[in-house]
């Protein structure tokens, strides 16, 4: 193993499609890792998926790594020593590595056609209690027939020579413990095709090993891959890096999170109104934790304590309700200005325009305290703010709040809203939140009214509802106006008067 060489660790996606958690958390655990080490972080695109891998696919993963906010030190757009960081930019890295495993006497060329093997595993299947892998037909030909055959231009593939006498393949894992896998039951696997592309296992192994990466941590799906990779790495006579399998993700229904559980993708979360830091800090207890209570952990904190020892066997559970509740709390710690930066497409969908925003950014980040504990979600926003951009009209009058404030039996609705409006309207009074309040609340004991019965219609008739964020302020934040205007149009529009 590779303990007492400098950590570098990679994160190597396939560019088939957007970021999935499951793909992010790994990738937060091997920049985490790398950060608190003093290692490198890695970024390599497998791209080697003809059909699916796109330069539009491979944009949409730099982007979602960016937006989580996790940099690499090596890979596209930052280059280094050990690059390319494509795989299909790295053809030749795999015809080096064939050509020393053929010097050591590692594999050989296998001319069985598809049709002999499928028949060979259908009767295996059929007779034999079934099939135990490639029964190494081709192993012991004749170097000098092998290379005739080549030189004929006959169709063969290459195969691992796996040692026949090779006692258990035996590794600890960081997660996991200690793992041992009969070498018997392995066969001759294929380390490149019959077109000269370098399979999955062997196209891996060639990669970390050219870029020296000590750690390799990823998703245990791949833990099956891992006994056959450390063969690879035995045969090229490589160091075999330490491994970290990570448990599933799954959703609260106890099955693989998916599409059906709701969004499944960085960007679909993004979209969705969730803050980076939030993804970062819940993705990374989804299988590791500080201190076993800690919940909200800074990346800073994450990149200094985080390590591989903390990181749990235990399939992790996608709860949702938690991810919402933690995006509020980063929501009510992250300030006025940056609010109104991460807020600004959904600002503009509640009616905001860009040119308003840019002019007038000090007002807009009073915004911020009418808010900031009413959110969970940015996306939220226009549903919480769509009446401070309705201007001197009522744009949305809640039906249900209508009948429950303004047409209620008894309530004295259009006199408390006149008489608002009266206090409202004198320009001799501070357009102040608390001044206003206060003389509107004092309605109260002159009109013989509940203090609610007095100021819902004036938030019906301003914000549409009577349920919004705090009324004063958000009247001391529009022109004087326009709230007289929206109190008119009500009155004109219930009343009749």
């Amino acid at each position: 193993m590779t303990e007492s060489k400098p950590v570098r660790v990679r994160f190597a996606p396939s560019p088939t499609g957007k970021l999935h958690v499951g793909g992010a958390r790994t990738a937060i655990y091997n920049w985490a890792f790398a950060r608190a080490t003093g290692g490198t972080f890695i970024l390599r695109i497998e791209d080697t998926d003809p059909t699916r891998s796109t330069e539009e696919n491979t944009q949409v993963i730099l982007n979602a790594m960016k937006w989580l906010g996790l940099d690499w030190d090596e890979g596209p757009e930052v280059g280094g020593e050990c690059g390319p960081y494509f795989q299909t930019q790295r053809f030749d890295t795999y015809a080096d590595a064939l050509e020393r495993l053929k010097e050591r006497g590692m594999v050989y060329p296998c001319f069985c056609t598809k049709d002999e093997l499928d028949a060979k595993r259908a009767k295996a299947e059929a007779e034999e209690g079934g099939y135990a892998g490639y029964d190494r037909t081709c192993r012991d030909i004749d170097p000098a027939e092998a290379a005739r055959r080549i030189e004929a231009g006959e169709p063969h593939v290459w195969r691992l020579k796996v040692p026949l006498e090779h006692g258990p393949i035996e590794f600890d894992d960081a997660v996991y413990g200690h793992m041992s896998f009969p070498a018997d039951v392995m066969d001759d696997m294929i380390v490149v095709r019959t077109d000269g592309t370098p399979t999955y296992n062997f196209a891996v192994v060639c990669d970390d090993a050219n870029m020296g990466i000590t750690h390799v941590i990823r998703g245990d799906d791949h833990l099956s891959n891992t006994p056959r990779q450390i063969l690879i790495y035995e045969a090229l006579g490589y160091d075999v890096p330490t491994f970290a399998h990570l448990s599933m993700i799954l959703g609260s229904d106890g099955h693989k999170l998916s599409k059906r559980h709701g969004a499944a993708s960085v960007e679909e979360f993004r979209d969705n109104g969730f803050l980076p830091d939030t993804m970062v800090n819940f993705l990374a207890l989804l299988g590791w934790s500080l201190d076993g209570e800690t919940t909200i952990i800074d990346r800073e904190t994450l990149c200094a304590k985080f390590s591989l020892d903390r990181i749990t066997k235990k399939d992790a559970i996608f709860d949702q309700t938690k991810l919402e509740w933690m995006n509020g709390q980063y929501i009510q710690r992250m300030g006025a200005d940056e609010w109104v930066a991460a807020s600004r497409p959904w600002l503009v969908q509640a009616g905001a325009s860009e040119a308003d925003i840019d002019a007038r950014p000090e007002w807009y980040a009073k915004l911020y305290p009418l808010v900031s504990e009413r959110l969970q979600r940015l996306d939220e926003v226009p549903a919480k703010l769509a009446y401070m951009f309705w201007g001197a009209n009522v744009a949305e009058l809640d039906e249900k709040s209508v009948k429950k404030v303004l047409l209620k039996e008894g309530a004295r609705a259009d006199e408390a809203l006149a008489n608002c409006r009266a206090i409202l309207a004198d320009e001799s009074r501070a357009w102040e939140a608390a001044g206003l309040e206060a003389a509107c609340r004092e309605l109260g004991d002159s009109m013989d009214m509940k203090l609610k019965f007095v100021l819902q219609p004036l938030r019906v008739a301003v914000c549409g509802n009577m349920v919004s964020p705090p009324l004063f302020e958000s009247i001391e934040l529009m022109p004087r106006e326009d709230v007289l205007a929206r109190i008119d149009q009500v009155t004109e529009q219930v009343f009749g008067a």
